[in-house]
């Protein structure tokens, strides 16, 4: 069932490439410059045997598109495709694997760090069949190794919750906290937030300001950075197992036709989830 619902959305985002290829044929056909394409990709777990296919995966993404870091904030340029790479959770397997092959690529990255559990296991679970239980988070020295002109650190809060079930108070608790804590264990500022599980509301949105982030990310597929000033920001899941017509057209943006058929807020994990 898996395979089948991946090769149907594979077909589909084929169809959306091609209808949206003829559509930028056109424009230029008329002396005009297509908009610019952002993707932001979101990873969770790279282990060391998907090491060599998440390093194809960023040989693709430096040919395909110019690589940006996920707090870029200059406007792009029309008819380039841009990427940016990001990692839910940041898994010790993350350091240990991916970021060696994006500084050998010189791509920036970001890794949304859950701050409460620095250095233990993953205690929640992930959708589908995705499971995380047995990845280790960074530890405080891991994360301070980290190149800060290539690598960023955002917040990912400080125990990864269901943000919507908690009151306004727990909530801007796990906000707040988690950014001063990094900001402190760093000595750099920490400005940027991702949802856990992409659930978000308004008021939630609304907190992240108060709290002083400049941008925050779901896992909403769409199109990044339409505007310099983004505030929320979209992102299309990746991963190291990604088949490679898969990955391409990810990365191209051609998977965001599935942010028009999910709703805004993502199904809560049951009892069942959990693996």
């Amino acid at each position: 069932m898996h395979t089948l619902k991946r090769v149907t959305k594979l077909i589909i985002s084929i169809g959306f490439f091609l209808v949206t290829s003829i559509g930028d044929t056109i424009l230029r056909s008329m002396g005009r410059t297509p908009p610019a394409r952002c993707v932001v990709l979101h990873y969770h777990s790279v282990g060391l045997e998907s090491r060599p296919q998440f390093a194809r995966q960023m040989d693709s993404l430096i040919r395909w598109a110019t690589p940006i870091a996920a707090n870029h904030r200059h406007s792009l340029l029309p008819g380039k495709n841009y990427a940016a790479v990001t990692f839910d959770d940041a898994f010790q397997c993350v350091i240990q694997n991916a970021v060696p092959e994006l500084i050998q690529r010189r791509i920036p990255a970001t890794l949304f760090v859950v701050t409460d559990l620095l250095g233990a296991t993953a205690n929640w679970t992930t959708f589908n069949e995705d499971r995380i239980s047995e990845e280790r988070i960074a530890t405080a020295e891991q994360l301070m190794g980290l190149p800060p002109d290539l690598i960023t650190v955002g917040s990912h809060t400080m125990s990864h919750p269901w943000l919507p079930s908690l009151s306004q108070t727990e909530a801007k608790t796990e906000l707040s906290a988690s950014r001063e804590k990094l900001r402190n264990l760093l000595n750099r500022d920490i400005n940027v937030f991702s949802f856990p599980y992409g659930a978000l509301t308004e008021q939630l949105v609304t907190l992240c300001r108060e709290v002083g982030y400049e941008r925050v990310f779901t896992i909403r597929p769409r199109l990044a950075f339409a505007s310099p000033q983004e505030f929320v920001v979209g992102r299309i899941a990746a991963n190291p197992t990604d088949w490679t017509l898969e990955f391409h057209l990810k990365l191209l943006g051609a998977y965001r036709w599935l942010g028009v058929s999910s709703s805004s807020l993502p199904r809560r994990p049951q009892d069942s989830d959990l693996g």
